[in-house]
């Protein structure tokens, strides 16, 4: 695996500082913010200088039980191509369910949400990951997710789940170290567990990112400075592996540059403190070999397993969908209903499956619809100008009622015209601002492209000017 160093995720808001940054040897770009035929100018700059640019996609949905859509596989590849990219990566998480699998409405999350650590799940993301891997130009690598909520009947654990998940596929790991402090103080995980189990041979890189606790849960928001303990974790896995990349991500409540650059120099110090700790001696936590590995792994764990005197004998429960006689099509169908419900009870309110924390689950439906709001103020900036102060409280009454259905772009479509068809704006100026609005962008083509319109606004600015 090439080497990367250290680098930091690009963001357009702070293009302009992390090319005068010192020390940054690449970049992480997300992937559905890139025009392949339009590279911003401020990433063409890092390329010419060699700086690595990384495609780094949020909507893939590999955990889903659908398979990967062709148009966002293909989209994927364009942009590691435009960017000369030596691998891409992927979540393993799901963002949509429903739809022909269950008969039912398509669903969007708008966030990334945790695979059950099963069989079933595994079996169809390994299927998946194939599917995309063959549809990529570059090596693919995959992240775990952080998450508020946990699976009931799960088999195995993170480290056990992703271990298999790379032996069966051999695709790479993007580990997030503070997605698994995130998934510590949410569902009891032992970082340290975690890396003992992981194949650490497959790491492409890692992620760090700071965060916040309220109430019990903690955010993996990308908005806070790295925290402490995931500096640890940082340092524990630096003293098992040399990871070939870390990366600091922040997306949100930008920084001044010298506060990121302290950040990375925090993160490199935590790297060489794993490092002393390796050249003083074997790391507390390196991973053993794993000739008796099932003997705590679930059963069907893949590959050997250990018999009673010791010896190892091929498994004989070998998972379905691994490419040899078994079939996804049912696995599939079942992670369907499943994730449908979730993500049902999630966004439009039906009632919680059984065996999930209904607390927990009510924290993340809410954190899912302030999600909402915050995109479509971005996407559609002229929302919040038109309502002012009550544009977070009339969308999140809209997103009770109203999931998700075609991405942000149509959400905002969608609030336009339920707060036009219900009359909830008795302010007539900001009425028919709002209707101008949705005018002009709900029509087969905008309404400023047509003459009619064109000549009217022409008139209108010409009447103003006298």
């Amino acid at each position: 695996m090439e080497r990367l160093g250290t680098g930091i995720g690009w963001r357009p808001e702070i293009a302009d500082a992390v090319e005068r940054m010192p020390g940054i040897d690449w970049v992480e770009a997300v992937a559905e913010n890139v025009c392949p035929g339009h590279l911003p100018e401020s990433l063409r700059r890092l390329r010419e200088r060699g700086v690595t640019v990384v495609p780094h996609g949020v909507s893939l949905g590999l955990g889903g039980a659908d398979r990967p859509d062709e148009g966002r596989l293909t989209a994927l590849a364009e942009r590691a191509e435009a960017l000369g990219s030596p691998l891409v990566t992927e979540h393993i998480a799901f963002v949509r369910a429903g739809g022909p699998l269950t008969a039912s409405p398509r669903l969007e999350a708008g966030h990334l949400l945790p695979v059950p650590r099963t069989r079933d799940a595994l079996d169809v993301l390994c299927e998946n990951i194939r599917v995309a891997q063959a549809a990529l130009p570059v090596p693919l690598a995959v992240e775990n997710i952080a998450a508020l909520i946990s699976w009931p009947g799960e088999e195995m654990t993170e480290g056990q789940f992703l271990y298999e998940l790379a032996d069966r596929t051999g695709v790479r790991l993007l580990i997030d170290v503070a997605n698994l402090h995130t998934n510590h103080v949410n569902r009891g995980e032992d970082p340290a567990e975690a890396l003992a189990d992981l194949p650490l041979e497959a790491i492409a890189y890692v992620h760090v990112a700071g965060g916040f606790e309220r109430d019990g849960v903690w955010h993996d928001s990308h908005a806070h400075p790295v925290p402490r303990p995931v500096l640890d974790i940082l340092t524990d896995l630096a003293s098992r592996v040399s990871p070939p990349g870390v990366l600091l991500e922040r997306d949100e409540n930008f920084p001044a540059p010298h506060e990121l650059e302290g950040e990375l120099t925090a993160i490199r110090d935590a790297l060489d403190k794993g490092r002393e700790q390796a050249a003083g001696g074997p790391a507390h936590g390196i991973r053993k070999q794993r000739t008796t590995r099932d003997d705590t792994a679930p059963t069907g764990a893949g590959t050997t397993g250990t018999t009673a005197s010791g010896t190892t004998a091929p498994s004989t429960t070998a998972p379905t969908g691994t490419g040899t006689t078994g079939t996804t099509a049912p696995a599939r169908q079942r992670l369907a209903l499943a994730q449908t419900a979730l993500l049902s009870a999630l966004v439009a309110g039906t009632p919680v499956p059984e065996g999930f924390d209904r607390v927990r689950l009510g924290v993340q439906a809410r954190a899912l619809a302030g999600k909402r709001a915050d995109v479509v103020a971005k996407v559609a900036p002229e929302l919040p100008d038109i309502l002012g102060a009550r544009y977070r409280a009339a969308f999140l009454g809209y997103a009770h009622g109203h999931p998700m259905t075609d991405g942000y772009r149509r959400d905002a479509l969608d609030f336009a015209r339920y707060l036009l068809g219900d009359g909830r704006l008795p302010d007539e100026r900001g009425r028919a601002a709002l209707r101008e609005w949705w005018l002009e962008r709900s029509g087969a083509r905008p309404r400023s492209h047509r003459p009619g319109v064109r000549l009217a606004r022409a008139t209108r600015r010409v009447l103003l000017r006298r």
